[in-house]
């Protein structure tokens, strides 16, 4: 066995990280390098055993190394890896299909394969932007997208993100869109009372229609929560007002649920919560159980048909990839499916929700804390130097990463989302393993805050 000495020099001399500055990886002396997992638990090559906070980054459902989840994969791997899905198809493919089918709103009835959410997001915008020139003779190639949205890291799915750290050094490679207000209370830019400022984001949001109405392909949206953003949640009937919109224009509304999918929000699909039937859903992170890459784009009859036509006529929708619905992966969705099924996890749910709301409650006793969001199990908690001002830290503090990493110490892995703390625990975990989470990031930025204090940074 290779020890870590090794494994930590071979990683910082070959390995680029992603949403890493390097330069500080390099430079840390205990890189954590995880070697097994089990349930909720990862286990780092030193034997340290840390509850899986953020689900491996959003994905992770019923718990790593899964007795059902890993005999399905092996099952599968006895039959085919994987074999192309230009010009065949493969038994796993189609059935998750089918099973997709019985689980989403009935327009949705059209299931095409990849292998992320940012490719998930990429299909729909080109699906939506041929669409009209397919179905309608029309050219329109501007879509509306919200502030803080994130919806992955190719180029078409950047233009559609809104999320400036992340995107703004990629402007001259993107295609131009148009940005609506996203309702985000807590840092509302006009100051606008709680209690009456949704009437405000959706006359922004509707004007921003009414004057692009003749140009506009799609909207596109994460439903009831913006992850990546902060974990910044929507009040609720903005969805449902958005949907409206779109419907009375005519224009198509692609709804990302990468990050809120498969159980996340305590129902299968966010967009359940408001009854939203949109033309496009983009869902990955969870759909394999967190297991092996998959992703899909799902749309409707109307959108596929636009695409039929002679060979000649060249309608194909030319886009796919290598590993467009690959067997294993297929394999292990439908396994979690069944799990889903046989557990009834969703059913199961609400007790773990309210675990996770009474253990965040406890961080309103420190001083930092500006804000606790949660939209079933998903949270945020977001630090700030000053509560009454909501004035947020210098980034060179690090608040959020120093929490994070201190929350190893009380056997925790998490990352935080700037100064936000992230909970995103797999569905599997119990009521008492969510309070653990609690409690250990809560002892973590306890000790952050009182460095904080001994520095003069408040």
């Amino acid at each position: 066995m290779i020890d870590k000495k090794t494994l930590v020099r071979w990683d910082k001399k070959y390995v680029w990280h992603p949403f890493t500055q390097m330069q500080e990886w390099e430079g840390d002396p205990d890189i954590a390098v995880i070697e097994r997992a089990e349930g909720p638990y990862l286990l780092d090559i030193d034997g340290n055993r840390y509850l899986d906070a953020v689900s491996s980054l959003w994905v992770n459902l019923h718990g790593h190394t899964n007795e059902h989840m890993n005999r399905a994969i092996v099952e599968q791997l006895s039959k085919v890896a994987h074999s192309t899905m230009l010009g065949l198809s493969n038994v796993p493919s189609i059935v998750l299909a089918k099973r997709l089918m019985e689980l989403l709103p009935k327009n949705l009835v059209k299931v095409f394969y990849s292998d992320n959410g940012s490719t998930a997001v990429e299909v729909a915008i080109k699906m939506a932007y041929l669409y009209w020139q397919y179905a309608k003779g029309e050219k329109r190639s501007t879509f509306v997208k919200f502030d803080g949205s994130y919806h992955g890291d190719t180029i078409g799915s950047v233009s559609v993100g809104g999320i400036k750290i992340f995107h703004e050094k990629f402007g001259e490679l993107c295609f131009e869109t148009l940005e609506a207000p996203y309702p985000f209370c807590y840092r509302c830019p006009k100051n606008l009372d709680k209690s009456s400022c949704l009437k405000e984001c959706f006359s922004e949001f509707e004007n921003i229609i009414d004057k692009n109405s003749k140009k506009i392909a799609a909207v596109i949206i994460e439903p009831l929560v913006q992850c990546a953003a902060g974990i910044r949640t929507a009040p609720s009937g903005f969805l449902q007002f958005v949907e409206s919109v779109c419907k009375r224009y005519g224009f198509l509304l692609i709804t990302d649920e990468v990050a809120t999918g498969f159980g996340r929000t305590g129902k299968m699909f966010a967009i359940e919560h408001e009854n939203v039937t949109p033309d496009f859903l983009a869902i990955a992170k969870g759909i394999s159980g967190g297991y092996l890459p998959l992703a899909a784009t799902v749309t409707t009859q109307k959108v596929y048909d636009a695409f039929l036509g002679k060979y000649e006529d060249f309608k194909t929708f030319f886009h796919g990839h290598t590993y467009t619905g690959n067997p294993l992966a297929c394999a292990s969705a439908i396994a979690s499916l069944e799990i889903f099924e046989k557990e009834q996890t969703i059913e199961n749910l609400p007790p773990k929700m309210e675990a996770l709301s009474k253990g965040l409650k406890k961080f309103w006793e420190l001083q930092i804390t500006g804000d606790i969001r949660q939209v079933g199990l998903i949270a945020g908690v977001e630090l700030v130097k000053n509560r009454k001002t909501k004035e947020p830290f210098e980034p060179k503090h690090k608040v959020g990463q120093r929490v994070c990493r201190r929350a190893r110490k009380y056997g925790v892995i998490s990352r935080p989302l700037s100064d936000v703390l992230v909970f995103f625990p797999p569905l599997c975990c119990s009521t008492d393993e969510i309070a653990e989470i609690c409690d250990g990031m809560f002892k973590a930025t306890k000790d952050v805050l009182k460095e904080l204090k001994d520095s003069g940074v408040i």
